[in-house]
């Protein structure tokens, strides 16, 4: 993990990415506050969808932030492997969609509320096993990316190895069946028509030829 960018944010400290800001950040904040839009509906529709008594453990907020910092984790791996992510990827999927998704604010409101309502074994539970199933869901996100994202990888390279040998093999004996057909007619013409035995012939001292 600590291999991994955490954020694309622009380091306001150095000119030259504050100028890279002021040309791009009109593009920037659309595409946050469009995958914002969509990661709080999808979180307000699992709202409706499993709605938690008042009072109650709320199992529905665990449940999307640690949904929702699984995909981070996951979305992270791919971001760090890949080699030419489009600029927008990170702003729209990470800190839109993922971080409308994702609350705090739900998860102290229901602390809040759980307070107020005389929980509180279930408002400190809640607090405690938060934090930790989003730190347990982005590692697992994590990992399992990264772990898929190198099998992939390897597997390509053992297709590209194994195609590439078999090619030099079969060009290899393409090339040598005309070499050595080559090399036996040199043969046979050196013989001459005697046969093995005879070379070609070579003038007498006495001026006669053989």
């Amino acid at each position: 993990m600590a291999a991994e960018p955490i954020d694309s944010d622009v380091d306001l400290t150095d000119e030259r990415q504050r100028g890279e800001l002021s040309r791009s950040h009109h593009a920037v904040l659309a595409f946050i506050a469009a995958g914002g839009a969509a990661g709080a509906t999808a979180r307000y529709g699992a709202g409706l969808l499993w709605p938690t008594p008042d009072g109650s453990f709320p199992w529905t907020t665990l449940g999307v932030n640690a949904v929702g910092c699984l995909l981070i984790g996951v979305l992270m791996a791919v971001l760090a492997a890949a080699s030419a992510a489009p600029a927008w990827v990170r702003p729209f999927l990470g800190t839109g969609v993922l971080g409308g998704f994702t609350t705090f604010s739900t998860f102290s409101v229901d602390i809040q509320g759980l307070l107020l309502g005389g929980r509180p074994g279930v408002a400190l539970a809640y607090l405690a096993v938060t934090p930790v199933a989003a730190l347990i869901a982005v590692t697992a996100g994590s990992r399992v990316a990264r772990g898929l994202l190198s099998g992939a990888g390897s597997g390509s390279e053992t297709g590209v190895g194994a195609g590439a040998e078999s090619g030099v093999g079969a060009g290899a004996v393409e090339r040598r069946a005309p070499s050595e057909a080559r090399r036996t007619r040199e043969a046979e013409r050196t013989r001459g028509p005697g046969g093995a035995g005879e070379g070609p012939e070579r003038p007498r001292t006495d001026g006669r030829t053989r």
